[in-house]
């Protein structure tokens, strides 16, 4: 099954030679001559590039939910990574979460680029059937069109890499205008699109990898964030005012009647249910295989003594980072979305209370694995139906073709119906619809990006720390930490090259 192969590594240097510096090739030559020869080598050779995307999730909760103000994770009196994230520290160059998602993105995007040169090359010998040539084909221009949507986020202006470069070259090449890395992500999108099958056309053992769908989402939601503000930061949103192109891709993915929103909200995240009818695209784990490729992202928003409080092991998550209080008070009183999203308090070490509550949406106490803390059985759903309707309702609200009826209040009901509440809205709002999806997609790492892609960030930022942060441990927010910074060991690795994002 490709859950099973997904991220098993590959004994040759094809992974063992890709340093995740911009100075490195991402393969040796001499690993191209000698591998890439069988269907099989290029089965592998692509599951390494989905590989790159372990850390995803990780990533958005350490960057992107733990930036916004969902949660208010300010020093417990130890040194944590997340500090600097929460607090908007100016000297973040060097912390290791920003350093991971810069080098592991590059990593899947040199993987990428060096199948895609032996697909070139090799290819149509090698792989005789045209459909499953194209099918891989468009499965890596999904994942580098992926990766590259998300450093620009992340990080605004990245060197645009689209082949296999040697070292001494990958250092003389800057980092190019976010536009123009939009349209290799374009370019590459819509060739996936064209060249992938619906989810139902895949075989068993390869539902997992990516479908048509799956890009048409990637696709609509590269238009939303195009169409954002530029807020003056060389950041993703250009101002572009493309949402009824966005819509059109969001239409397409609801007429294929592949996907469903589900009755219940716990059933989306069942570990028992994975590839349920809400997912559009998973990243896949799999428990018990050797070496370990579980999940690590359960834990990530978790403190150790919750799960030590219930005799398990210590996971890694650290101590606390408390959801906010203004999250909090966003919910009603009977949301289940609260309930089994957050823990509100419990006891440690016998007589130790702990009251701050924290995000354990992925957490299935009855799945904690007993061997090792990675190996978590539990997929990651990156995009899935609900946020589909929620994303063309927000399309809808900035003028995009639609009904406010159907498309804004019925979707905007329906999630809230389903969440136990009985009151019905109309005439919803751009701020209702984002206060919405903030319960709904609590942990998910959608909080951060929402707020930038609709102009609101600080405003939004600014008001809740004044709120929030009575003791004053929070850097004042400024409108340049939309972006994170170049990693040091990038602006050093070759000087003078790349200009650092304004603020740090």
């Amino acid at each position: 099954m490709m859950k099973k192969i997904l991220y098993l590594a590959i004994s040759l240097s094809l992974l063992s030679s890709c340093d995740m510096d911009l100075d490195q090739q991402p393969i040796s030559a001499a690993s191209s001559e000698t591998y890439f020869q069988t269907i099989g080598d290029f089965t592998q050779g692509l599951n390494a590039i989905y590989s790159a995307a372990r850390e995803y999730p990780d990533r958005l909760m350490n960057l992107a939910e733990t930036r916004s103000d969902n949660l208010f994770a300010v020093s417990d009196g130890g040194v944590r990574d997340w500090e600097g994230i929460n607090s908007f520290h100016r000297n973040i160059l060097s912390n290791p979460y920003v350093i991971e998602a810069w080098q592991t993105d590059f990593m899947g995007i040199f993987r990428a680029n060096n199948y895609l040169e032996q697909l070139t090359t090799k290819g149509e010998a090698v792989i005789i059937d045209t459909d499953l040539r194209r099918r891989m084909e468009g499965e890596v221009r999904f994942l580098r069109a992926f990766y590259y949507f998300d450093l620009i986020r992340y990080f605004g202006r990245v060197p645009l890499i689209d082949r296999v470069v040697s070292a001494n070259e990958a250092k003389t090449i800057p980092r190019s205008a976010v536009s123009e890395i939009y349209s290799l992500i374009l370019s590459d999108l819509n060739l996936a699109v064209d060249y992938l099958p619906a989810p139902s056309a895949y075989a068993d053992q390869d539902k997992g990898r990516v479908n048509k769908y799956a890009a048409k989402m990637l696709l609509g939601l590269v238009y939303m964030t195009r169409s954002g503000p530029d807020l003056g930061v060389d950041g993703a949103g250009l101002n572009t005012n493309e949402w009824g192109e966005a819509v059109k891709q969001f239409d397409e993915i609801i007429a294929s009647n592949e996907f469903q929103f589900l009755p219940t909200y716990t059933e989306i995240f069942d570990y028992n249910n994975e590839r349920n009818k809400e997912v559009i695209f998973n990243i896949e784990y799999s428990s018990g295989a050797s070496p370990v490729v579980g999940a690590t992202f359960p834990w990530v928003l978790v403190p150790d003594t919750w799960f030590q409080s219930l005799g398990f092991g210590t996971q890694g998550g650290l101590t606390i980072r408390p959801v906010s209080k203004n999250l909090l008070d966003k919910y009603e009183e009977d949301d289940v979305r609260r309930s089994f999203s957050i823990q509100e308090g419990y006891v440690y070490n016998t007589n130790v209370e702990e009251n701050r509550p924290f995000i354990k949406k992925f957490v299935d106490i009855t799945k904690v694995p007993t061997t090792s803390r990675m190996d978590w059985p539990i997929n990651y759903i990156v995009y899935r139906y609900t946020d589909l309707l929620m994303l063309k309702a927000e399309c809808v609200l900035n003028g995009a073709p639609g009904s406010t009826v159907t498309d804004v209040d019925a979707v905007v009901n329906a999630v809230r119906e389903r969440a136990g509440l009985s009151s019905t809205l109309t005439g919803v709002t751009k701020g209702q619809l984002l206060e919405e999806r903030r319960r709904e997609f609590i942990g998910e790492g959608s909080r951060w990006f929402d707020l930038i892609r609709s102009g609101t960030v600080e405003a939004t930022i600014k008001s809740w720390i004044a709120a929030e942060d009575s003791g004053g441990q929070m850097e004042d927010f400024k409108i340049e930490y939309v972006l994170y910074p170049v990693p040091q060991s990038e602006m050093s690795n070759a000087p003078g090259l790349y200009e650092q994002n304004r603020g740090y």
